[in-house]
């Protein structure tokens, strides 16, 4: 089994904000695999079903980012998953472009407090990881507030294409492994 966590803050007011992209990306997967996400556990919204013939759990923590590390430790110590080949993070990066995916099979937090939490709760950086780029932060920005921020017209569209490849690229790890996944997915996007 494994479960996909998308990170993000829960609430109508961080909807489809930059780093609200990993729930935004467990939705595609949710729409695509006919998989409710709307099950109250491990203080989240999970979602369970079958995706290339593989079990898998649907995850978005309802923690708010900075405390995502409880709830994907509740889960994976729940479902006594081996959290370095079944467990696969998605979530926003703003070091990538927009649009722009980078899969790594481990790696320290890079300023990510979501990330900073989940290593923390786990007591290591081995976890499959789907970065989805937002854009760099402009000068002048506070972080919290660039994060928090709706993307513009031409990065959205960008980005929603980015959340199908990222959906693609979970089920490419699952099913492919991560050497494929890496190599179909961290490729260069076009402007």
């Amino acid at each position: 089994m494994y479960i996909i966590a998308g990170l993000g803050n829960p609430g109508r007011q961080y909807a489809h904000t930059r780093h609200n992209v990993g729930f935004d990306a467990i939705d595609v997967l949710a729409e695509k695999y006919n998989i409710k996400v709307e099950n109250a556990k491990g203080r989240a919204l999970t979602g369970s079903g079958r995706i290339e013939g593989q079990s898998v759990l649907l995850v978005k923590p309802l923690t708010y980012m900075n405390l995502s590390g409880e709830s994907i430790r509740a889960l994976t110590d729940f479902y006594k998953i081996d959290e370095t080949s079944q467990l696969i993070v998605i979530y926003d990066d703003i070091s990538l472009p927009p649009g722009q995916l980078r899969i790594r099979e481990k790696g320290s937090a890079g300023g990510h407090n979501g990330i900073k939490s989940i290593i923390s709760h786990l007591g290591g950086q081995e976890f499959l990881r789907i970065k989805v780029g937002v854009g760099e932060k402009p000068a002048g920005w506070d972080l919290a507030d660039y994060v928090l921020s709706r993307f513009a017209e031409d990065d959205r569209k960008k980005v929603e294409e980015a959340l199908e490849r990222a959906a693609d690229a979970a089920v490419c790890l699952m099913t492919d492994g991560v050497e494929a996944a890496m190599n179909e997915y961290n490729r260069k996007v076009s402007e």
